[in-house]
């Protein structure tokens, strides 16, 4: 249930900014919502549709990038997706790990008219 909130924060940062640029629709939304977040791509694009009815972005088109995790080995550098939660460097072994991806959840890209 937390998507409903999580999509509401997302949804007004998109109006915001259609406003900001004077259009008369929003067309399109593109998403970034990281794995490891727990947000689910399919419930944002639920609350979405619920959410833009009646306003300047009724009927738009969500398209969502799920990013996988990702992380860097501090042992020997390398940078890689990490496998189903398998964290452990696929080169090294290590388990020295600095998370840098899968957390993600912004707004990419808006289109309007």
């Amino acid at each position: 249930m937390h998507e409903l909130a999580i999509t509401q924060s997302l949804f007004e940062i998109v109006l915001e900014h259609a406003r900001q640029a004077k259009a008369k629709k929003v067309k399109s939304v593109n998403l970034v919502i990281g794995e490891m977040t727990g947000v689910v791509g399919d419930s944002v694009q639920f609350y979405l549709g619920i959410l833009s009815k009646d306003t300047m972005a009724a009927g738009l088109k969500a398209n969502i990038r799920m990013a996988p995790p990702q992380a860097t080995c501090r042992a020997c550098g390398k940078t890689f997706i990490v496998p189903e939660m398998a964290w452990r460097c696929p080169d090294c072994g290590s388990t020295e790990l600095e998370v840098n991806g899968g957390k993600e959840l912004f707004v990419e890209s808006i289109e309007v008219e």
